[in-house]
């Protein structure tokens, strides 16, 4: 599973959609962006609705095509839960790797060197907490994923956590870099700027490969 979703993320941030997009699935991600002065309100607003509508969307429709698999109860729609530790320690866990990654693609994304590689490292992480973490929070980090799976289950137990934890981390690694390094270094919000599309986050214009 974590070999799988990690390289969905790689997939579609590569994919000429998220070169478009900026590869934001995330809307952890997004806010963050905002914050740093990389995303308008209004395409905030929008890139965060469409996140929530797309999650659902797919839980729906996995839900309406793959009804016998995705409820059955090793399944449950995989949905975000807690682990044995309790929703306390949870919460914890999905600040801790929400941090790291948000780290990762702040330092990653804004090095002349080593940009074009943002969406492998995060699809790396995204791989190693699916493997590793998620039996302590359920790995989340994204409150349109958990919403989505939510829904078709009828599952809302610890919604908070992932509501408010992704956030928290991001937004905290956010800080910690712009006070270690400068506003001014964020250079762009999309994952993988290195192609020939526009950019709403920069002005880039459209250029032929």
């Amino acid at each position: 599973m974590g070999l799988a979703m990690g390289s969905t993320a790689i997939g579609l941030i590569y994919s000429p959609w998220g070169k478009q997009s900026g590869g934001h699935i995330n809307s952890s991600t997004t806010i963050t962006f905002f914050r740093l002065g990389k995303v308008a309100p209004s395409d905030a607003l929008f890139y965060v609705v469409f996140q929530f509508i797309g999650g659902l969307a797919g839980a729906l429709l996995a839900s309406l095509v793959l009804s016998p698999w995705i409820s059955h109860p090793a399944v449950h729609y995989v949905v975000t839960t807690p682990g044995k530790a309790g929703a306390g320690v949870a919460f914890v866990a999905e600040i801790v790797i929400t941090f790291i990654l948000m780290t990762v693609i702040l330092n990653v994304s804004n090095n002349a060197r080593l940009h074009k590689f943002t969406g492998l490292c995060a699809g790396a992480l995204v791989a190693t907490y699916i493997t590793l973490e998620a039996p302590i929070s359920g790995m989340s980090m994204n409150p349109a994923r958990t919403f989505a799976s939510a829904v078709p289950a009828h599952y809302w137990a610890a919604l908070w956590v992932y509501f408010t934890a992704p956030l928290i981390g991001m937004l905290s690694a956010a800080e910690v870099y712009v006070q270690a390094k400068g506003t001014e270094r964020v250079v762009c919000a999309k994952l993988h700027h290195e192609n020939y599309t526009r950019c709403i986050f920069c002005g880039k214009p459209a250029t032929k490969p």
